[in-house]
């Protein structure tokens, strides 16, 4: 499938929220631990760049960077560096996140650079004919994630199920292995049951858990869903 991640997966994008900073990212990713230890559902997390060396070393599931650019070593004061972020321990990373656009020509040297270092691409798009285009180079995972309902509450599954069911049926037809995930509004494990059943192979989540009184158990919710 995708190296470490198999399907179902559940993705925890860790953003740059206070939940998520520091010791509590750390906390996080034990508890995204356990819950794989518990259901034998895929979990990866994708803390801040400032916590990603220090997850890694703490965990055994799968981190991914949140953003690589399109870059070689040399002076790109401010960049983030593939090989810097695969030092650090990651074993993927997002690429395009709707908080961090960008072309499609930096998308596809992204997605080449992933390759060439052997990290897990999980390029987002925010509707199926840009889902289409970034499926044909060849990433390992697809995210179709409405940007207008990122942090609403409101999932994609639900608000606009049609995105998601054109997404597959389209990207089938251009990439018959790549990985489809869907994000955008995903809170509770009825939204990650609803995704799975429009197609999808897992979920990629933010605010729904990071933002939870009870993470753990959020996460926990999300991975009996999955298996269900």
């Amino acid at each position: 499938m995708t190296g470490k991640l198999k399907a179902p997966m559940v993705i925890v994008n860790f953003k740059t929220y206070l939940e998520s900073t520091g010791v509590k990212a750390v906390e996080l990713a034990k508890n995204a631990e356990r819950v794989q230890a518990e259901t034998s559902v895929s979990m990866a997390v994708a803390p801040q760049l400032g916590e990603l060396a220090t997850v890694a070393e703490t965990v055994k599931i799968p981190v991914f960077a949140q953003h690589i650019d399109p870059i070689k070593p040399g002076g790109y004061t401010g960049h983030v560096l593939v090989e810097s972020v695969k030092q650090a321990g990651a074993v993927g990373t997002l690429i395009n996140h709707s908080e961090r656009r960008l072309k499609l020509s930096d998308i596809d040297e992204a997605v080449r650079l992933a390759r060439g270092n052997g990290l897990i691409s999980c390029v987002c798009a925010n509707n199926p004919s840009v889902s289409v285009a970034v499926a044909a180079l060849k990433p390992d995972i697809v995210a179709v994630e409405p940007p207008e309902l990122i942090g609403t509450g409101i999932p994609v599954s639900k608000a606009k199920p049609e995105i998601v069911t054109n997404t597959v049926k389209q990207v089938r037809k251009v990439n018959p292995d790549v990985v489809i995930l869907c994000g955008a509004g995903i809170t509770s494990g009825e939204d990650v049951s609803s995704a799975l059943k429009l197609g999808t192979q897992g979920v990629l989540v933010a605010s729904g858990i990071i933002k939870a009184k009870n993470p753990y158990a959020v996460m926990r919710e999300f991975a009996d869903a999955a298996k269900s």
